[in-house]
């Protein structure tokens, strides 16, 4: 069942030259560009291969999926991601499995999220395989900009009093946002929502900036510093991403090959 190494090696060594293609046309450098391998229904060997060719964060759909496969990576020095949609009555198993929760779309998931992560307990289990920066929790907000009802994510309009509200959480760190367009075969059709979760960004820092629910290390911080984060873009489209300033690209086929039929 397990794909090659050298097979995910090798597309691992592909994507980093068409990383670095596109981060030259927007005049960035790769540097700035987290690949995060997604390894939905993949099984823990090939994380571990992903791993061995140099992959440091890693990104799953599910909680189920990841309680399995956590107890066979406890040793890997990894982050890992909760990139799929979180229900309310998983938010204590996720705060204990992974490291960043990248779609968080309400309060009142957050709420839960931060009374999950006050307990030293249930950050245990994930700080077991990596070593974070801040003693809070790293999540990032996901915008629904496609007008699709099944879409997860927060309303456009919604975004500023959602980001307001978490910066007064004691026990999470907003890092930034995160968005999922509809799927195009051209990736170009998907640069319009890149570029307008850009802009969203950027509002956000001129609103936020000085805001007093900021965390008094952030509160000096240049507006630049906020929200540093954003993933956008998949193996189909990433390219447009990177060009539209994408921090974090979530990449699944392209890493780890064709997914089998669930």
């Amino acid at each position: 069942m397990g794909v090659q190494t050298s097979s995910i090696a090798a597309n691992l060594e592909t994507l980093r030259e068409r990383i670095l293609r596109a981060a030259q046309r927007a005049g960035r450098r790769p540097e700035e560009i987290t690949l995060v391998a997604v390894s939905k229904t993949f099984p823990a060997e090939s994380v571990r291969q992903a791993y061995a060719a140099g992959v440091r964060h890693f990104g799953e759909n599910r909680v189920q999926e990841w309680e399995a496969k956590q107890p066979l990576l406890v040793d890997l020095d990894a982050t890992w991601h909760l990139v799929g949609h979180l229900q309310s009555n998983k938010a204590i198993r996720a705060a204990r499995l992974f490291h960043t929760i990248d779609s968080l779309d309400r309060l009142e998931l957050a709420q839960k999220l931060d009374r999950a992560a006050a307990s030293h307990e249930s950050f245990v289990g994930a700080r077991r395989s990596a070593s974070l920066h801040a003693a809070r929790m790293n999540v990032l907000i996901e915008v629904r900009l496609a007008p699709e009802e099944t879409k997860s994510g927060v309303a456009e309009g919604d975004l500023p009093a959602l980001a307001e509200a978490l910066l007064a959480l004691p026990h999470l760190e907003l890092r930034g946002l995160m968005c999922i367009p509809p799927y195009f075969d051209d990736q170009e059709k998907a640069r319009p929502f890149f570029r307008k979760l850009r802009e969203l960004r950027d509002a956000l820092r001129r609103n936020l900036r000085g805001s007093p629910a900021l965390h008094s290390e952030s509160a000096s911080a240049a507006e630049e510093s906020l929200l540093p984060e954003m993933s956008m873009g998949m193996s189909h489209d990433f390219e447009a991403a990177i060009e539209e300033g994408a921090t974090q690209i979530r990449l699944g086929t392209a890493v780890f090959g064709r997914r089998a039929a669930v």
